[in-house]
């Protein structure tokens, strides 16, 4: 798997170091051993790169560009108002002549709302804005993890959303103004995604009645981390606020209990019918069946393969992450003059497997789909996506520059490697 996480590039940020380094100020080992999933960790600004430290990736400019000139459509777009989320009818309507759109993020409309007060929540920005695209990209590497980011834009001394939690982790980037934070023990420990917050709301509000956890200001530069389950609520103060919220999607274990029964249909124990006639109101009629599936279940869960289950896992994480982009036109151009001396690395971000078929070819596994080489090729497959550039002409295991050559353009093509 290519796990390379470099950019080769500065900013005032601090781009080119780790992305998580950018995110905590105590050792990866520290912070994966004491806070990962368990517990908050602010980090202040002076700990980290400054109160410019976000600012190669989002700010006040880029915001008015995104609402303006970017042509935003929902759900790219969100409008919270005292806590309440405006329908998108509000803020959005027709593009105008020759595209026919009817959702469009109408700029004047937003000027309207947020200087009335309302919330601007910016979503899915690890898709559409390139210093996050990047961003995203390495921390989702690092971690080994999905990674989506979004934006939050608060008018002075307004509260976008009531408390609640999220069932995510969460890193809170402090971009512009100030924000007050106060955070509570959840209420649920560890929620999954079917578990949210507005199953719980009643208890969500009477413990948000009592002390806070934590209650602090972010200011410029600095970040909290918040586990899944931790509620929080904020609001903006000294003027508006720009954050971005970092959200992890994390595999849990129960995912592997979701695999597991997915993986159980191939007992036939388990697939057997109840009883004809069975009233399955009735508890005393119920228990047989339940003891019998219970006997069954449990025979199958001791002879379950942990190469199917991580086989299920796999197939689920890499589909919810991307590589980074890549630029179609100038991929197909590099790949129509490829020479032998030119250059080419793995996509970063792709997620690969490559193995043996049994005979003449080897299999390359990736999260959309399975391409299929001659045996002779997994070398070169294996250089060429293995994340360090290489030398088309020192591809290893073939015989030609020739052979080489039509690899490398099949690479390029499928959207596999990319220039170097």
């Amino acid at each position: 798997m290519n796990t390379d996480t470099g950019t080769g590039r500065t900013a005032p940020g601090g781009s080119d170091r780790p992305a998580l380094a950018r995110c905590v100020a105590i050792e990866t080992a520290k912070f994966a051993a004491a806070y990962w999933g368990r517990s908050p960790l602010l980090s202040r600004a002076g700990e980290l790169a400054g109160p410019d430290a976000f600012t190669d990736l989002l700010g006040a400019a880029a915001v008015d560009e995104l609402l303006s000139r970017r042509g935003l459509r929902t759900p790219f777009l969100r409008v919270a108002d005292q806590g309440t989320v405006l329908p998108a009818g509000r803020f959005t309507g027709g593009a105008g002549a020759g595209a026919e759109i009817g959702d469009q993020v109408h700029d004047d409309k937003v000027l309207r709302l947020y200087a009335g007060g309302a919330t601007l929540v910016l979503q899915g920005l690890h898709r559409i804005w390139p210093p996050l695209i990047d961003f995203a990209g390495r921390l989702g590497a690092e971690l080994r993890q999905p990674v989506q980011i979004n934006a939050y834009l608060t008018p002075p001394g307004n509260q976008g959303f009531a408390t609640h939690y999220d069932t995510h982790d969460v890193f809170v980037l402090q971009v512009e103004g100030a924000k007050r934070w106060r955070v509570h023990e959840p209420v649920l420990p560890d929620p999954l995604e079917r578990q949210p917050w507005g199953g719980r709301a009643d208890e969500v509000a009477a413990t948000a009645e009592g002390a806070a956890a934590l209650d602090t200001e972010l200011h410029p530069g600095d970040v909290l981390y918040l586990p899944r389950g931790w509620l929080h609520s904020a609001a903006a103060v000294h003027g508006r606020s720009l954050h971005l919220t970092v959200g992890v999607r994390a595999l849990t274990r129960y995912a592997i209990v979701e695999e597991l029964l997915a993986l159980a249909t191939e007992d036939r124990r388990l697939r057997a019918s109840l009883p004809y006639g069975l009233d399955v109101t009735d508890p005393d009629a119920v228990e047989p069946e339940l003891t019998e599936t219970v006997e069954a279940l449990r025979d199958w869960l001791c002879a379950a393969e942990p190469q199917a289950v991580a086989e299920r896992l796999r197939s689920r994480a890499w589909s919810a992450a991307r590589p980074a982009p890549v630029a179609p036109l100038a991929q197909l151009d590099f790949a129509e003059r490829l020479g032998a001396a030119d250059r080419i690395a793995g996509r970063a971000g792709l997620r690969w497997r490559l193995s043996g078929d049994g005979g003449d070819r080897v299999v390359l596994q990736l999260a959309d789909r399975t391409l299929r080489f001659p045996a002779y090729c997994a070398a070169a497959v294996r250089a060429a996506l293995g994340g360090e550039p290489v030398r088309v002409g020192d591809l290893p295991g073939l015989d030609d520059d020739a052979d080489r050559l039509v690899l490398g353009r099949r690479l390029l093509r499928e959207g596999l490697a990319v220039p170097a």
